[in-house]
């Protein structure tokens, strides 16, 4: 995304222009979170706000591109990492002499910028080599030129092919599909590419531009510099080309897909899963961006699910905990059997090995099953059964509390 429109990056992300890499990356996702299309449908302004927050994220977060931004005051692909070199140097008051900038490309490739400097007295531009306007008139300032060779007066450049960005939607999985696997139907909303011209905007005849004659250049003028351009018709190319009816030449048009997403047997809440080519079309005739769907799986009232672990509360009888027991609990494969040892403690844990989720990473692996014992106490309903507590009492003089008293 090459842009020549002066905004404060620094300022868009709400970070400082020291902040380091990563620090970027952690402002532009908290902010794309909250003003993503997707959170906020509809929602014109956060459209807008979140384009200008990716665009500062890409400027800010390729070295070179921030380079030159630092440098310039503003980024184009159009502006040669020399050329901003010489431009800061002489800014900062290291000399105007122009050094450095004569011949030089502005952009990548044959088709970039060439800039003649010849006669052209630098020495108006600044006073002192302290890169103060000059009282000449007819001089503007050296990023006012220049603002000017790569701002919108018919002097910029089409980018190349460009990727487009990708999606992200969050899907509701039942608890039982991200078991044991599934297929989920969704209607994704994105851009496709314009069947007209294939995403490129634009229409190829036959001939040659009739602005540039073939050449693909244009001969332009900015007080007493010359320098040649691309032309805007062709964008350099010396082809007849016109702009795709369709879509007013955008390339790319929305409209809502439907798509099935396979959920994996063992799919984690919070899992990512990427479908290639799925997210909004390129620009230029650039490659899809990608799909990422974001699992999000819903309860259940009985089983608990941690990782490839299960875990359920199961109750045990005080007789059962007292003189052990098989019990049939339940699992997601249905019932098995549980050994309870004598003696067993109300909240203690027993685990069933490979009685929990198949791993969806790592083949034949498999999660446990944690049982975690409530204890119930039996309510007495008739005198024999209380005498037969009492006497059990009477056999069993233990007191449950000394430990406790000896931590007083």
């Amino acid at each position: 995304m090459a842009t020549t429109t002066k905004k404060n990056y620094y300022e868009i992300l709400g970070v400082k222009k020291s902040a380091s890499a990563d620090d970027i990356r952690k402002a532009f996702r908290k902010l794309a979170r909250k003003y993503h299309p997707d959170v906020n449908p509809g929602d014109k302004a956060a459209e807008d706000k979140f384009k200008t927050l990716s665009e500062a994220n890409e400027i800010l977060s390729d070295p070179k591109k921030r380079k030159i931004y630092d440098q310039v005051g503003f980024y184009s692909d159009n502006i040669n990492p020399s050329t901003a070199e010489a431009y800061a140097r002489a800014g900062s008051g290291g000399g105007a002499t122009g050094e450095g900038f004569p011949g030089a490309q502005a952009g990548g490739g044959a088709q970039g910028a060439n800039f003649d400097f010849g006669g052209f007295d630098f020495s108006d531009m600044f006073e002192g080599g302290q890169g103060r306007k000059a009282a000449h008139s007819g001089t503007g300032s050296f990023r006012d030129i220049f603002s000017g060779i790569f701002g919108g007066r018919g002097g910029s450049v089409q980018e190349g092919p460009e990727a487009g960005s990708d999606l992200e939607y969050q899907v509701n999985v039942p608890f039982w599909t991200a078991i044991r696997g599934g297929v989920m139907r969704l209607n994704i909303t994105r851009r496709d590419s314009c069947p007209h011209c294939h995403g490129h905007g634009f229409i190829e005849s036959a001939g040659t531009c009739p602005d540039c004659g073939g050449k693909g250049q244009v001969t332009q003028t900015g007080g007493r510099m010359k320098f040649n351009v691309p032309c805007p018709r062709c964008h350099g190319t010396g082809k007849n080309i016109s702009t795709c009816p369709q879509f007013h030449g955008e390339g790319s048009m929305e409209r809502t897909e439907p798509l099935e997403v396979r959920i994996k047997a063992g799919t984690r809440d919070g899992q990512r899963i990427r479908i290639a080519a799925k997210g909004n079309a390129g620009v230029r005739g650039g490659p899809a961006g990608d799909l990422y769907v974001i699992i999000r799986t819903a309860d259940h009232p009985i089983f608990h699910r941690e990782g490839d672990d299960i875990r359920i509360t199961v109750p045990v009888s005080a007789t059962e905990a007292a003189l052990g027991a098989k019990i049939e609990v339940p699992t997601i494969d249905g019932r098995t059997l549980l050994k309870i040892p004598p003696g067993t403690q109300c909240g203690q844990k027993l685990r069933l090995r490979e009685k929990g989720v198949p791993s969806a990473t790592k083949e034949s692996a498999r999660g446990d099953e944690i049982v975690e014992i409530k204890l119930t106490v039996p309510m007495p309903k008739d005198e024999r059964s209380k005498e037969i507590l009492r006497e059990l009492a009477k056999l069993n003089p233990e007191d449950p509390r000394a430990e406790l008293w000896k931590n007083v």
